[in-house]
């Protein structure tokens, strides 16, 4: 395994020389690690040990009971 030390602008001019589908493909590449990173972070901002399986499925029942009536005395 080999470790190079590259700024951003060396590493920008080898991407510059790369043909056109090696650069799309580089690209697609780093929108799903940018992509992956946002999940993460949003997914960790909404991380909560405040509900439980159980209240979950309540609420889900809840709801449902809701619209069955609704639909009911529809």
């Amino acid at each position: 395994m080999y470790h190079l030390s590259l700024d951003f602008e060396q590493i920008l001019e080898l991407v510059k020389q790369l043909p056109e589908p090696e650069k799309v493909k580089l690209s697609r590449e780093l929108e799903k690690e940018t992509l992956n990173h946002k999940l993460t972070e949003i997914l960790e901002a909404f991380q909560t040990n405040e509900l439980s399986l159980d209240t979950i499925n309540e609420e889900v029942e809840s709801v449902r009971t809701e619209l069955y009536v609704q639909q009911c005395s529809s």
